[in-house]
């Protein structure tokens, strides 16, 4: 058997609607649009949220609240999770990235208290809790902070 052999079973596959082909095929006239109306015509396409002429329900429902667009999204990091690095290294973005602590080397990083460090690390970071701040340098670690875009 080879492929070009193979077949599909008989009445497996259903032939594709063939419409506006006359009345005959049952599909004629109309070609299954039905009577009339925005769906029938050519172009009469709906966008989407439309609800046929009543207020719709996104225009409906309150606003709240305020997105400013120049928001700076950090990536955080917890002290804790700076256990699992090297005693003694240099930290910096692309660092945290390789050790899977990071989604990116790209966005700002800010570093949060929860956990405890015991290890000395010489870490920069774009932010930085004050409280975390001092668990590292209690650790004899040290921190720089660089400005966030």
């Amino acid at each position: 058997m080879k492929l070009n052999d193979i077949q599909s079973t008989t009445g497996s596959r259903k032939g594709r609607k063939r419409l506006g082909c006359g009345i005959a095929t049952g599909h004629g006239k109309t070609g299954g649009r039905g009577h009339k109306g925005q769906k029938s015509r050519s172009g009469g396409k709906i966008m989407r949220g439309f609800e046929g002429g009543q207020m719709p329900l996104i225009r409906r429902v309150p606003k709240r609240g305020f997105t400013p667009l120049s928001r700076n999204e950090f990536q955080i990091v917890n002290v804790g999770q700076l256990e699992k690095l090297e005693a003694g290294s240099k930290v910096d973005a692309a660092t945290l990235f390789e050790a899977g602590i990071v989604r990116n080397a790209v966005d700002p990083i800010k570093l949060l208290a929860k956990g405890e460090i015991s290890k000395k690390i010489s870490l920069t970071v774009a932010a930085a809790s004050a409280s975390a701040k001092a668990k590292l340098e209690a650790a004899g670690g040290s921190l720089s902070v660089t400005e966030a875009e």
